[in-house]
């Protein structure tokens, strides 16, 4: 039996190592930032010991479609994520990044300021030394944003860019990729993106496949027009030889319930041709930037941030518009700039997106919103809780998968996703009987069930229901995507 001391020891845990394979029982052994042994540790020490008796071991989760670009810096202990079992995240989503962004002005334009007022660097090698000279808790990898390019290289986002803006664009994009970014996101539904044809887009996506970097897109429609949609998502893939993210994959308005059928269908059939995977966040409620025409989506709308009206959070648009004696489309004038979260899907959906065995667990939270939506603080216990232990929809193997390996796959963060000697320390300890979310539309910010402690490079993050305050995160520059 091997006698080595080690820096940490987890003992007695049943480890679930994230590539999908049954749980084991095993002791892990870490030196450094490094696992370094898997297996009966019982003959050896170390500086700092965890009993996992009764519980699971797991790769540290990687949540994948954030907007914690501003959070790194100005929330760094992100216990929001680390009270999930959440270790590196991937910022930068649906076209919004802090970074490459020339702006002035007191805010930026919607959806930019999701992110916060923290727009000050010009270049993405700007944001990724911010990072490195002040870690937060987690790991963070970047995407560079579509509508971030955008605003920074147009006077009129209401019109498709010239090619000296196009050419101005991709320059920012190449320094962005040199720099380290994973990929270029897109979010095409919104106003500052929509008015961009797919020709701009290909402009600057053929910088992604030379550089072995992503395509993640938060598709122009998901409503009535999604199946156009997914076909630009997937042409643009294909034409830049990049391999694409869907970003939150899901079907909006009573009349497209069911849909996920005919997507995922459609979806499966174009991976026998291409790289396509997707994320999805287990709730029938989406949250964004506050938008008039989505309420003829919606079945209810909560407020939850507003400029100048900063009470509304948390409350109905329907219960303020009856008090102010104003229409809902004109409460949401009145309202603006302002935030909201959208019930516009069915359960079946959902379930439907999570038992796709290409859907990777994804958050998808709002870590500025004064009265945010709950997966902010509860999606992947909601997952292991509700829908691996309670529901059954998916094993608890594969949750943990769609967490942890098939992320660290598909966005190429190489010694990540699993409990696998050689691999970074990055680990979370749960209880599979008692794990589960507590967030809930009501009470948004309560810190999950089930959740003993966290580990990132080989520290404890979190621990006994609190942050440590240990900051070991590291920034995680491009190496590869995955290969199809």
């Amino acid at each position: 039996m091997p006698s080595e001391r080690y820096d940490l020891i987890i003992r007695n845990g049943e480890v679930i190592d994230g590539s999908g394979a049954p749980r084991r029982k095993a002791d892990v052994g870490v030196q450094g930032d490094r696992i370094s042994n898997i297996g009966d540790l019982s003959q050896s020490k170390a500086d700092v010991e965890f009993d996992a008796a009764n519980r699971v071991v797991a790769p540290g989760f990687i949540d994948v479609h954030t907007h914690d670009d501003h959070a790194l810096l100005s929330k760094p202990d992100m216990t929001y994520k680390t009270s999930q079992g959440v270790t590196t995240i991937v910022a930068g989503n649906c076209g919004v990044s802090l970074a490459p962004l020339r702006f002035t002005g007191d805010r930026p334009p919607p959806p930019l300021d999701l992110l916060g007022d923290g727009y000050k660097f010009p270049r993405m090698s700007d944001f990724f030394d911010a990072i490195a000279a002040d870690p937060a808790a987690l790991n963070a990898a970047l995407l560079c944003g579509h509508t971030t390019l955008r605003v920074g290289a147009m006077d009129d986002l209401q019109r498709p860019a010239t090619d000296d803006e196009t050419s101005e664009m991709r320059d920012h994009l190449a320094e962005a990729l040199d720099a380290g970014a994973v990929g270029l996101s897109t979010g095409l539904a919104y106003e500052p993106a929509n008015p961009a044809p797919t020709s701009e887009v290909l402009k600057l996506a053929e910088l992604l496949g030379p550089a072995g970097a992503l395509y993640t897109t938060h598709l122009r429609n998901e409503g009535n027009d999604i199946v156009e949609s997914l076909e630009e998502a997937f042409h643009i893939g294909r034409e830049s030889d990049a391999a694409v993210v869907l970003s939150h994959h899901k079907l909006t308005g009573k009349e497209n319930i069911g849909r996920s059928e005919e997507t995922l269908e459609l979806i499966e059939s174009i991976r026998k041709e291409q790289r396509v995977d997707l994320d999805v966040y287990p709730y029938v409620a989406g949250s964004t930037v506050l938008q008039p025409w989505r309420l003829g989506e919606a079945r209810r709308v909560i407020i939850t941030w507003s400029v100048p009206e900063p009470e509304a959070g948390g409350r109905d648009l329907a219960d303020i518009a009856e008090e102010w004696g104003l229409t809902q489309e004109e409460a949401c004038e009145r309202l603006q700039p302002a935030g909201a979260i959208y019930f516009m899907m069915d359960e079946s959906d959902v379930q439907r997106i999570i038992k796709y065995p290409h859907s990777m667990i994804a958050s998808d939270g709002l870590p500025h919103d004064h009265h945010p939506h709950p997966r902010l603080w509860g999606t992947f216990p909601r997952v292991l809780g509700k829908y691996s232990r309670e529901e059954n929809l998916i094993s608890l193997e594969d949750a943990v998968y769609r967490m942890s390996g098939k992320p660290a796959e598909v966005f190429g963060l190489s010694g990540r996703g699993e409990v696998a000697v050689g691999n970074f320390a990055d680990m979370v300890v749960f209880n599979p009987d008692t794990v589960i979310d507590k967030a809930d539309f009501e009470n948004p910010m309560e810190p999950a069930a089930g959740i003993d402690a966290v580990f990132v490079n080989g520290h404890a993050i979190y621990r006994d229901g609190a942050s440590t305050g240990a900051r070991p995160g590291k920034a995680l520059k491009r190496q590869s995507s995955a290969a199809y």
